[in-house]
């Protein structure tokens, strides 16, 4: 039998449904540590089938750090105006939009890179591993293991949360979706650093 008290910590946690939260620590033998973990995956899992959802809601959330010196603006989109005006979807625009003041993105996803940017990156790999010795398969997995890399540092979706480093914002988005019930997007943003063009 899971205590009572566990059920509701967890449940506050992580915003999943009683039931949901009790099969998790009943699978997980009572570990709330591997039962949020559980809750997270199958949250995602869930959040993946409502990706396809119309998100025609949402805000335009700004956030300002540093004494004024760093602002950022957001569009954050979900299904329903009920939810957009809700305290957890405002906490997740704001979570994010000081994600971006913090660690400067330089854009949304891999889509949004330009291509000419990625073979530059690409074409200085190369010039690094020349001479290096290695064969050209081990090479070209060397390479795409950097551009990988690279994405992760200039990509929102891709970043580590500032937060929670071992979620990234598209685990993020994923978790409110499946707290939140609805398909969220973040559709763009813009960081503004005062004296920086």
């Amino acid at each position: 039998m899971i205590d009572t008290k566990l059920i509701a910590q967890l449940r506050e946690k992580t915003g999943a449904g009683i039931v949901d939260v009790k099969a998790a620590l009943e699978e997980c033998g009572g570990d709330m540590v591997a039962a949020e973990e559980s809750l997270r995956k199958k949250g995602i899992l869930k959040a993946g089938k409502k990706s396809d959802r119309v998100a025609g809601e949402g805000i335009v959330y700004s956030y300002i750090h540093g004494g004024g010196k760093v602002g950022v603006m957001l569009e954050l989109r979900c299904e329903t105006d009920f939810v957009a005006r809700t305290d957890t979807f405002v906490q997740l625009a704001h979570d994010i939009a000081l994600h971006i003041a913090a660690m400067n993105p330089l854009y949304l996803d891999e889509a949004a890179v330009p291509a000419e940017l990625v073979e530059k990156e690409r074409e200085i790999y190369k010039e690094e591993m020349k001479g290096s010795g290695k064969p050209e398969e081990i090479m070209t997995k060397i390479i795409e293991g950097k551009i990988a890399k690279f994405y992760t540092d200039v990509c929102l979706i891709k970043q580590g949360f500032v937060k929670d480093e071992s979620m990234t914002i598209d685990e993020v988005v994923k978790s409110g979706i499946a707290k939140m019930g609805e398909n969220i997007q973040v559709k763009r943003f813009v960081r503004f650093h005062l004296g920086q063009e």
